[in-house]
């Protein structure tokens, strides 16, 4: 019985689940209706068919654009009483589908005081992304009431862009919420002046698809996502949505991202548990907001479709930025509210991605994704994988590269651009010391990147090849030396330490003593790593040397000793492996 109850209520759950999706993807608004003729039939025969409808019904059909031409794109006049007609007409043979272009809208933010102060950046960590970027020779398009070059926006590059409400080139901003978005994105930075933007090397390609009201059709914001894929913008931006689905747009969208745009945009501001399209088609960003304090604005949207989480702003905090005042025309600082202001700083961190060397669209989201703060209890979804953190993904992006900046950065805080370590010891010594400088950073990078992260792993590793060497140099008055040197020796030291010589005890400075920590460890889920750390360690020390100091006691300095290390090298990373081999679980 109880498993009857259980089964109805899981059909129920679903049905609910199906009416709820049915609503949102059929109740949108709209004026005018999509008519998408196949492109194999004759533009005659097209001719013919708009001719008849425009006798049957007196409406025109007339291309949404002159990019309408290839796609055979149309539009006509009419409602939904009108759509049901062309539906059941002759006409739908003709077409690839015939559907109500939806009128979306951007999502709008109250008009309050202005907040002063750019706390979403703290929030999203930019300045560690700044670091290593600033977004240059990424081109984000901004699909919005247009975009004009306030003040602040003065320095930053702009690629041309084209305005798809009045059909001409000029995509100047008449409501002042894409010029804010814009201002997210890539604000002028460091010129003394106003605020700042995320990725303020990045170019700015403005479309303009929603008019000074804040409304655009479906068919203009589609030709835009086009017309920004064929013009190499690299994101795309889409501060708008609406609750109709339309395979227009998706198409727009799919062909976008097989052309490796990545796409974002905003989640939607109903408090509703699902997002808005566009937010809500495969192969877009859907971005929730939230608010100063890092919980859910209580605007937004959240649920299915929300795939990460962003500043937006509230009452007690807005997203500050320059745009226009669309009642006046003049440059304006104010602070918006909104997911509208949520997806910009995604589309900004994802420039930045995008400038550190991720091409593809799906790696740019899961690096988004996998960086973001993961919230642990989050069972409506509020946040998707978590909360924007710029640093993090710029981090991300940027592991397994090896970048200027990282190498000059690890040369400074190793002391290495100081000029006596390269002149002491004069010219014999530079290639030594130059391949000890190279070497050693290949082996941190290599450490970082590829080495699986464990405390038992990396601290057996460590002490079996290095030990705690910095307490060596450490002098306490009226103390011995040698527990010093004890705590700061590695494995194949440790023999040396009373004795106080540079020469190797063969008993430490072999495989014996990984062997053993690996004999008694090795079913120990956690200390095998540190055994196995151990190993690879001891390793590490007996090539280095056998390369450059090969002392032991009993055999010299010689060949014999040089060879009695490198063997026990050798057999150390062997022991390594085949303990490692069997080993399924991730250190």
């Amino acid at each position: 019985m109880k498993k009857f109850v259980l089964l109805c209520l899981f059909i129920l759950g679903i049905g609910f689940a199906l009416f709820n999706f049915k609503g949102l993807a059929q109740g949108g608004e709209f004026e005018s209706i999509i008519i998408d003729f196949k492109e194999d039939i004759p533009i005659t025969k097209i001719s013919e068919d708009i001719q008849d409808i425009s006798q049957q019904y007196g409406r025109s059909l007339r291309l949404n654009s002159i990019f309408s031409i290839n796609d055979r794109v149309y539009v006509v006049e009419g409602n939904k009483e009108f759509l049901r007609k062309l539906k059941r007409s002759p006409l739908k043979k003709q077409t690839e589908y015939i559907e109500a272009n939806y009128i979306y809208h951007q999502f709008d933010a109250p008009n309050d005081p202005e907040y002063s102060k750019q706390w979403n950046f703290h929030n999203i960590n930019v300045e560690q992304a700044w670091d290593e970027t600033k977004g240059n020779g990424v081109t984000v398009a901004v699909i919005d009431t247009g975009v004009t070059q306030v003040p602040d926006l003065k320095l930053t590059k702009f690629v041309k862009g084209y305005n798809f409400v009045s059909d001409k080139v000029d995509a100047a901003d008449d409501n002042g919420h894409g010029t804010h978005v814009a201002g997210t994105i890539a604000q002028s930075t460091n010129n003394g002046y106003g605020v700042a933007g995320i990725a303020y090397e990045a170019s700015i390609m403005p479309l303009k698809v929603l008019s000074s009201s804040g409304g655009g059709t479906v068919a203009d914001i589609a030709e835009a996502i086009k017309f920004a894929a064929d013009n190499n913008a690299d994101v795309i931006n889409l501060s708008l949505g609406g609750i109709g689905s339309s395979h227009l747009m998706q198409e727009a969208v799919d062909y976008a991202y097989a052309k490796g745009v990545t796409i974002i945009a905003a989640a939607g501001n109903e408090n509703r548990n699902s997002a808005s399209y566009p937010a809500r088609y495969p192969h877009v960003m859907s971005v929730a907001a939230t608010d100063a304090t890092g919980v859910k604005a209580p605007y937004s949207n959240f649920g299915a479709g929300v795939d990460i989480s962003a500043p937006g702003g509230s009452e007690a905090g807005k997203i500050l930025q320059n745009t226009v005042d669309p009642s006046s025309g003049k440059s304006v600082f104010v602070g918006f509210q909104g997911t509208s202001m949520a997806a910009p700083h995604v589309a900004g961190v994802a420039a930045l991605v995008r400038a550190s060397g991720i091409e593809e669209p799906a790696e740019v989201v899961n690096i988004l994704k996998q960086s973001s703060r993961k919230i642990k209890e989050d069972p409506l979804n509020h946040f998707g994988a978590g909360q924007l953190d710029a640093g993090g993904a710029v981090k991300l992006a940027l592991k397994g590269q090896i970048t200027f900046k990282d190498f000059f950065r690890w040369l400074r805080n190793s002391g290495y651009l100081n000029p006596g370590f390269w002149l002491d010891g004069g010219a014999v010594a530079f290639l030594p010391k130059l391949a000890m400088v190279i070497g050693s950073y290949l082996l941190a990078w290599f450490l970082r990147n590829y080495l699986p992260f464990t405390l038992g792993l990396n601290s057996g590793l460590i002490l079996g090849s290095s030990g705690l060497f910095f307490l060596q140099g450490l002098y306490i008055f009226d103390l011995p030396q040698w527990p010093l040197r004890l705590f700061g020796s590695s494995i194949p030291e440790l023999g040396n330490v009373v004795r106080g010589t540079a020469s190797l005890n063969p008993v430490f400075a072999s495989v014996l003593i990984p062997f053993v920590l690996i004999v008694l460890l090795l079913g120990h889920s956690s200390w095998k790593w540190f055994a196995i750390g151990s190993s690879i360690g001891v390793a590490a020390c007996l090539a280095v040397s056998a390369a450059i100091d090969p002392a032991v006691w009993g055999l010299g300095a010689g060949v014999a000793a040089r060879s009695f290390l490198g063997i026990n090298a050798i057999l150390c990373l062997a022991l390594a492996y085949v303990a490692s081999q069997n080993e399924k679980q991730r250190a």
